[in-house]
């Protein structure tokens, strides 16, 4: 089986649902714009040469509906060769999608492909817009379709997760996250158009465009104290809170992947090498578990141990079960190397653009600090986990 190279690795920033930047921007707008910006990155890399893309997008409906990973193609300005589709694996989306890409490459169907994900939780809501659970179903396994917070507070009452720890868990990821954007570590993200209207004297609204260059939702002023002042969300007595959960977010991500024969036609260093993905089940209920049993089914692939890896990014979709697949697998002695410039309590979660977005945070950490391997990790709304190995290349 054949490498799969990734050459470029991009983002836009992640920016609050509702109430940041992108507020106001299309989805398709994010996602063609980062697809070109993306090519633009890879030297001597025609658009007519990529095969075939894959998004990743966990309520692909309305604005990003209508497979927006063939219409977000066309409206970057790909040839109509170019062909394009739409993967969900909810939270893990965007890794998903560049897993496919990849194994396309490894199996030689194809030279170059992109990889990505995409998600607008402003216009099209947590949920979608039209939820409708099977009827009989959902009286034998409510847990199914059980609300993401309700499972943080089972992994929290399950196994002991306090909420001072979760607290702490969600201050350090704010202060990593401020002081990597104070030093302007984020260089994976590429300064995006956004859209807002702005309201005239005549009442009407004029369509404008700026450029945003940075992460929106980091609270640089997070103090414990504040965090502990928070009411819980999803229960009475909980201890799940929005200081410690993951922020709901607007955002795209893609990555340029090739085969050797295609990096070496185009004179290109590359990144990294995708060399394993893996996906598992778990309990639907207690979904957040998924990275504890994703991680050493990753590694027994791979034949490593958590000791052979350098960095780690893995989704911080809330405390409680972050902090829970840490101290399982043993990685708590090795917080140093755990999302380094934060994670997504302070950079946000946007669904299907997450696997993506910490794809391309994950390889330009790797890159500066020299680190031969990296794993990404999430768990996923249904009860999944699903984790990939990147190799460094020299």
């Amino acid at each position: 089986m054949r490498d799969a190279y990734i050459v470029t690795a991009v983002r836009t920033p992640g920016c609050r649902r509702g109430k940041g930047a992108f507020k106001d921007t299309r989805p398709e707008d994010l996602l063609s714009f980062i697809l070109d910006a993306a090519v633009q990155r890879t030297p001597g890399l025609d658009k007519g040469q990529v095969d075939d893309v894959m998004i990743g997008c966990s309520f692909p409906e309305a604005e990003q509906g209508l497979n927006v990973g063939r219409i977000a193609v066309q409206i970057a300005g790909f040839p109509d060769q170019v062909s394009g589709a739409t993967v969900n694996r909810f939270c893990s989306s965007g890794l998903e999608a560049i897993a496919q890409s990849a194994m396309r490459i490894m199996c030689g169907w194809s030279d170059i492909t992109i990889g990505g994900g995409l998600e607008s939780m402003t216009y099209v809501p947590m949920g979608g817009n039209l939820a409708r659970p099977h009827p009989e179903y959902t009286r034998e396994h409510p847990d199914l379709y059980i609300s993401m917070g309700m499972t943080a507070e089972n992994v929290a009452n399950r196994y002991n997760i306090s909420r001072e720890d979760q607290d702490q868990f969600a201050y350090e990821s704010q202060m990593k996250a401020s002081k990597a954007k104070a030093e302007k570590l984020y260089t994976e993200i590429v300064p995006t158009p956004a859209t807002r209207f702005v309201l005239q004297a005549d009442g009407t609204y004029k369509k404008e465009t700026f450029l945003q260059d940075f992460d929106d939702g980091i609270r640089e002023s997070t103090t414990l104290e504040g965090l502990a002042k928070l009411r819980p969300v999803f229960a009475l007595n909980g201890t799940v809170t929005a200081g410690n959960s993951s922020q709901t977010t607007d955002g795209a991500a893609v990555s340029v992947i090739m085969s050797e024969k295609a990096v070496k036609e185009l004179g290109l260093k590359p990144v990294a090498k995708l060399k394993f993905y893996t996906t598992v089940g778990c309990r639907a209920d207690e979904m957040g578990v998924g990275p504890r049993y994703a991680i050493p089914k990753l590694l027994k692939l791979a034949g490593l141990t958590i000791d052979d890896i350098g960095l780690w990014e893995i989704n911080e979709a809330f405390a409680s079960q972050a902090l829970y697949c840490i101290r399982e697998l043993g990685l708590d002695k090795y917080m140093d190397r755990i999302n380094i410039h934060g994670g997504a309590i302070a950079l946000g979660h946007p669904l299907g653009c997450t696997g993506a977005k910490l794809c391309a945070t994950l390889l330009t950490n790797m890159r500066a600090k020299g680190v031969k391997y990296g794993v990404e990790s999430m768990c996923i709304g249904g009860g999944m986990g699903a984790a990939a190995l990147f190799e460094l290349c020299d």
